[in-house]
């Protein structure tokens, strides 16, 4: 279950790839993006998300999007990822999972993040949200469909 359209999304303050950490209450104010959860680098169907997402990021950052992916692995892992798959954007890491949890993204037993994407928008409201644990194309479709209305 995701979050729902109109709720408030979660702040957060984690470190990211490029040697930085990303603020959303200051470094993302008044701007929408893009959050997608997802549940570890180097697996089948995370690799597919963000290949897709590098493929259509062109549209996201035609609209001045960003696009942030985030999940439990750490700045190392995120950082050879990105590299490998030439990731345009920046990969947070949760490694206790307490933001995967404030965005409804955590699979309560096994503490995994679920494959979740968010359309937030400038007021940090809640635009959009697609959850599918096995499908990655419909996560970038939805949110650019959402995007064009």
């Amino acid at each position: 279950m995701a979050l729902k359209k109109g709720e408030t999304a979660p702040e957060f303050n984690l470190k990211s790839t490029g040697a930085k950490s990303i603020d959303s209450s200051k470094d993302l104010k008044g701007k929408a993006f893009v959050l997608y959860v997802y549940p570890k680098d180097f697996t089948k169907v995370c690799t597919a998300e963000a290949c897709e997402f590098r493929d259509q990021f062109e549209a996201f950052r035609d609209l001045d999007i960003p696009v942030l992916g985030i999940s439990k692995d750490d700045i190392a892992t995120h950082e050879r990822f990105k590299k490998e798959h030439k990731l345009p954007f920046d990969l947070l890491s949760d490694p206790t999972g307490e933001v995967c949890k404030s965005y409804d993204a955590l699979i309560p037993l096994i503490k995994m993040p679920k494959r979740i994407t968010y359309l937030i928008d400038k007021d940090h409201k809640i635009e959009a949200a697609f959850s599918d644990m096995f499908e990655s194309k419909g996560h970038i479709e939805e949110m650019l469909k959402n995007l064009q209305k």
